[in-house]
């Protein structure tokens, strides 16, 4: 079975707002969501800002149902706002156009935040200071007093799908993926190919993910994956430019909502584009870097255009990963370079981490979602604070402004931890 699948609905929570096209024109025009971190105190931190949600109220989304889903961590409350503006935009309120038992959830969902001062607040009553050492029994007691149920089931990845199924009356499958970096495209190329063989007509999928917390941070810290360009904070994610010193860690969602065509037509909804082509490789080689000729991007980018039954000449924009750190940024490139020969040159590659951070999970989504604007629009948004050329990375990056141009087929990269490599191809619907 090949049925040819359409996004009917998109709805994204991001550092730079919430409204599709508020957001949209906010990206085009370079404006940054990165500023000193305020979640936590991270003062003491290398890295000491971020690209945080800001004025974010889930009731402003949810009005009646609030109630039902105030417990909700962060990062489930970012998924339910933008799954709200998505299915809304698919017309999808009160509709019978769709079997409740065909339509799924697929998320690339990462976990929730930490009850952080609960959890040092148990630990520390359960040390021992004759012994140094963790009195498991003290700590037991502390925490049972301390630590939340609720909270600590929201912490586990499937929450924030499990939520959304409980809302929209989502009976069909539901999955959550966490392939690090990469989940949220993998999410939706395999909610695409849940619809194609039949398992769904219609999937609520993308990815969520707030990792801006200490434990978080401290991890990309150690890693030494995070600019600490602390007296700049708004020019730190420079992806491409040379003198790039990592990412920015961001937080937020991104919601499609994907339907087989022909049903999406029978029922009168809007055709935003065609999920056309999906693509899904590992690296094999280290836990952290891609390999360095690229093989494990040029195969998912490569299965992807096949799947889709374009060439790379076809594709007219690429939304790069682009995250702003060494390895990613010059591999990436390379990988582009070997697969589009000649046409490497001329296609048009951003990255709106540059703007936006990186969201970790839920970035592929909320990149995808800008595929589709582009190609709305015929605009590619730019690739901000690209200043210093690098001979290793030698493309059109879009650098600092918008450039307006015919697009109709887009390929989306992502690329995690792990060695995880996914693309999607979207094409404006004919």
């Amino acid at each position: 079975m090949n049925r040819r699948i359409v996004i009917t609905g998109i709805g994204w929570v991001t550092p730079l707002g919430t409204g599709i096209d508020p957001v949209w024109k906010r990206l085009l025009a370079g404006e940054s969501g990165v500023a000193p971190t305020t979640i936590f105190d991270a003062t003491t931190f290398p890295t000491q800002f971020s690209a945080e949600v800001k004025d974010f109220e889930l009731k402003d989304f949810l009005n009646e149902h609030y109630d039902d889903y105030k417990h909700c961590a962060r990062n489930a409350g970012f998924a339910l706002a933008a799954a709200e503006m998505a299915w809304t935009n698919a017309g999808l309120n009160g509709s019978t156009g769709v079997d409740p038992e065909m339509v799924g959830v697929y998320l690339g969902g990462g976990e929730g935040p930490i009850d952080f001062d609960n959890f040092v607040a148990a630990a520390l009553a359960g040390w021992d200071t004759e012994r140094r050492e963790l009195d498991s029994v003290r700590w037991a007691e502390a925490a049972l007093e301390r630590l939340s149920a609720v909270v600590e089931l929201e912490q586990d990845p499937n929450c924030a799908a499990g939520h959304i199924a409980c809302r929209f009356n989502a009976r069909g499958p539901n999955f959550d993926t966490l392939t690090a970096c990469a989940a949220s495209t993998q999410a939706i190329g395999e909610a695409m190919c849940m619809i194609r063989r039949g398992d769904a007509d219609a999937m609520i999928t993308g990815g969520t993910h707030s990792m801006i917390h200490p434990l978080g941070v401290t991890g990309f810290n150690r890693l030494t994956t995070l600019s600490t360009r602390n007296d700049s904070c708004l020019t730190a994610s420079r992806p491409f430019d040379r003198t790039r010193d990592g990412f920015v860690i961001g937080e937020g969602a991104g919601i499609l909502i994907l339907e087989e065509i022909e049903n999406a037509r029978r029922r009168g909804a809007p055709l935003l584009a065609e999920v056309a082509g999906y693509g899904s490789t590992a690296d094999a080689f280290r836990v952290t870097d891609m390999h360095e000729s690229g093989r494990g991007a040029i195969a998912a980018m490569s299965a992807a255009l096949e799947d889709a039954g374009v060439q790379p000449a076809d594709v007219d924009y690429i939304s790069a990963h682009g995250t702003g750190t060494e390895e990613n940024d010059k591999t990436e490139t390379l990988a582009i370079r070997t697969l589009f020969g000649d046409h490497a040159r001329t296609v048009p590659i951003s990255s709106i981490k540059s703007m936006m951070g990186h969201l970790i999970a839920g970035a592929g989504a909320v990149e995808l979602i800008t595929c589709l604007l582009a190609i709305r629009d015929q605009i590619a948004p730019p690739t901000s604070n690209y200043a210093n050329p690098d001979p290793n990375c030698d493309l059109n990056y879009v650098p600092n402004q918008a450039s307006p141009c015919a697009i109709r087929i887009a390929l989306s990269n992502s690329f995690g931890f792990g060695g995880q490599n996914d693309t999607l191809v979207v094409r404006a619907v004919e």
